[in-house]
């Protein structure tokens, strides 16, 4: 390997895309650069008590262009000129229309503005009817078109969203040609595409949320889609039917976006993927340990070998690929659709009286009434924390995490959260404590799935914001789960992971387990279970399950009076 050899990562998270630029022989990160999507910012075209949640395709291709050409400012002409490949994850499933030749509908004249002609970000769930009717319709198949997903089709993910979308809007079912996903789409855009039919479709998102499977051929028939609804005739033609694991190659830089850059047209770009699972290699992932990327939601990702999971289908979770995410390895995948939300949501609730009296007092200026408010908001999770931590772990509110609806296990997002127990001592620090017990349980729940379908759990490894910046979240979590959490010490490790493949897809290593051995610097925390919490966690853990059952016994009866 040329000593001088860097590779770009480029992680497209919920609110912001970050780049970095890592050295090749160490995975020592040059420079990283962050850029939030302006549009998302303002709320522009999202409804979140209708669960729509869209991005426009211009805040990726913004972030893209500004956050590498810092990256470049800040390493350095020499680091530029060295630059061998860039690899790319997104958030998922995170699809769009495109018309023939590859291009979103939303940069097309008369789509500008039009939420349906975007990315439907992963956490959208407008397409919870879908996502019902495809469950039900694959009960029709003597093949099982849904058992390498867990069993459970999503509203999360590619056809619930595709129909969905082809159903509302006549103007974007006309020109729509195809449906592609984000993680896909970037790589595609870099290379110059313009064809959608030469895209490459990444084996993690085809493997995890459209169904794809090597077993079926590729995609399940045109008769299992159009037998569904009509309007999806002839739509697997114009899609795909091979699939490229991300330590290959999807072409080079385009002359066009090597002038944007500033780099060279030899720069080879690799095959996208979801960012857990490129998370998940930048976290050193091991064979049966769990890898938790941590955000707004959670993503947990498993790789085993394939001798061990043939003929085993683990129920319940989001899929289990071969090759998603260490080639020649089975990708396991599960999490929770609110995780960093949760606490989120609450941060919002308790900022009310900043939100909406301070700006029309007449004691303090607009100017000082705003960084008042920013200067309080970034405060609250951190003393929170502090306060509940000093609370003891007793008997009174209890939560469920559900807030955005269940991922795993057993995927339901009509299911909604809750807060029980609630008395007049219940103050904030002792209500995010449930709240912050209650994602816990939910990643216990993970967890005992795995173990309970034949798949043991031998060893967590956190990664992502929330195991970085919250030891109270963290060392809760490891109590709940009565084992230990190892925390990487790369603050960018899906940025990390997508470099790791760059490597890998430029012929800088054989393989993405020598990238992961070269590139990765190892943890730099681990946080121990309190044996003495272990008895009062396991009768919490079971107050949780019987409260969710009651709470989805509940879904099952008002959505049987409203039919």
């Amino acid at each position: 390997m040329n000593k001088d050899s860097f590779v770009i990562g480029v992680d497209y998270g919920s609110d912001s895309v970050r780049s970095v630029i890592v050295d090749a022989s160490n995975g020592r990160e040059l420079a990283s650069s962050v850029f939030y999507y302006p549009r998302w910012q303002k709320g522009l075209y999202c409804d979140a008590p209708a669960n729509q949640f869209r991005q426009h395709p211009s805040d990726y291709i913004e972030g893209l262009e500004q956050t590498i050409k810092d990256c470049i400012k800040k390493a350095g002409a020499s680091v530029a000129a060295n630059i061998k490949a860039i690899s790319v994850d997104t958030t998922g499933s995170t699809p769009v229309a495109v018309d023939e030749s590859g291009t979103p509908l939303a940069l097309l004249p008369g789509f500008e503005t039009n939420p349906h002609a975007m990315f439907v970000l992963w956490k959208d769930h407008t397409g919870i009817k879908e996502a019902a009717e495809i469950n039900e319709h694959a009960t029709k198949f003597d093949i099982n078109y849904l058992q390498y997903v867990g069993g459970i089709y999503s509203s999360e993910w590619f056809w619930a969203k595709l129909l969905r979308t082809l159903r509302t809007d006549e103007a974007v079912r006309k020109a729509c040609h195809s449906w592609v996903e984000h993680c896909d789409w970037i790589p595609f855009l870099l290379t110059g595409g313009t064809r959608a039919s030469e895209i490459k479709r990444g084996r993690c998102s085809a493997g995890h949320k459209a169904l794809w499977a090597a077993e079926f051929g590729g995609l399940p028939p045109d008769e299992f889609f159009t037998s569904l609804d009509p309007l999806l005739k002839g739509i697997t033609a114009r899609l795909f039917k091979d699939t490229y694991t991300s330590d290959q190659s999807a072409g080079t830089l385009s002359p066009e976006w090597a002038t944007r850059l500033g780099l060279s047209t030899d720069v080879v770009i690799g095959v996208g993927a979801f960012d857990a699972h490129m998370g998940a290699v930048g976290g050193q992932i091991e064979p049966y340990h769990l890898s938790k990327v941590m955000g707004t939601s959670t993503c947990d990702i498993l790789v085993a070998p394939n001798t061990d999971m043939s003929g085993k289908l683990v129920k319940g979770i989001c899929g289990q690929v071969d090759g998603s995410v260490i080639p020649g390895m089975a990708g396991l995948e599960a999490g929770q659709s609110a995780f960093g939300d949760t606490y989120a949501w609450f941060r919002n609730l308790l900022e009310w009286p900043l939100q909406n009296l301070l700006a029309g007092s007449s004691v303090i200026d607009a100017q000082t009434a705003a960084a008042l408010k920013d200067e309080m908001s970034g405060r609250i999770i951190p003393e929170l924390s502090r306060q509940a931590a000093l609370l003891p772990v007793d008997e009174n509110e209890l939560a469920i995490d559900w807030f955005n609806g269940r991922r795993t296990p057993d995927a339901n997002q009509e299911l909604k959260g809750a807060i029980t127990g609630l008395g007049l001592g219940s103050d904030a620090p002792r209500v995010f404590k449930a709240l912050a017990e209650a994602t816990c349980f939910g990643a216990k729940k993970i967890v005992d799935r795995f173990n309970s379908e034949g798949v043991p759990v031998k060893g967590i490894i956190g990664i992502g914001g929330v195991a970085k910046k919250s030891p109270y979240i963290m060392q809760m979590m490891a109590d709940i789960l009565n084992m230990p959490i190892r925390i990487h010490q790369f603050e960018h490790t899906c940025a990390l992971g997508a470099a790791m493949f760059a490597a890998t897809a430029a012929g800088i290593y054989p393989n993405v387990q020598e990238a992961m051995a070269a590139m990765g610097g190892g943890f730099d925390k681990e946080y121990i279970p309190q044996k003495q919490l272990e008895a009062i966690y396991k009768i919490r853990y079971q107050q949780y399950n019987q409260l969710g059952s009651f709470i989805e016994q509940q879904t099952r009866s008002s959505h049987s009076i409203t039919q």
